[in-house]
């Protein structure tokens, strides 16, 4: 029974192997275009968040 799992292991992890060589991989331009992308997205969103956070913080104080 145990060689058995130890078999079913390494057939597992070959066929992981045969998948990820499947896989279309981004090229360097691809991967730099997507890390600004989430960066600027990133830095808006924070932006929008502090504004938010800074105007319901004066009208708590205010009240």
């Amino acid at each position: 029974m145990a060689a058995k799992s130890g078999g079913n292991i390494g057939k597992y992890f070959r066929s992981v192997i045969a998948e990820l060589k499947k896989v279309s991989w981004p090229n360097r331009r691809e991967t730099t275009t997507y890390t600004i992308v989430v960066i600027v997205t990133v830095l808006v969103l924070g932006l929008l968040v502090g504004v938010f956070d800074l105007i319901l913080s004066f009208l708590s104080a205010k009240l």
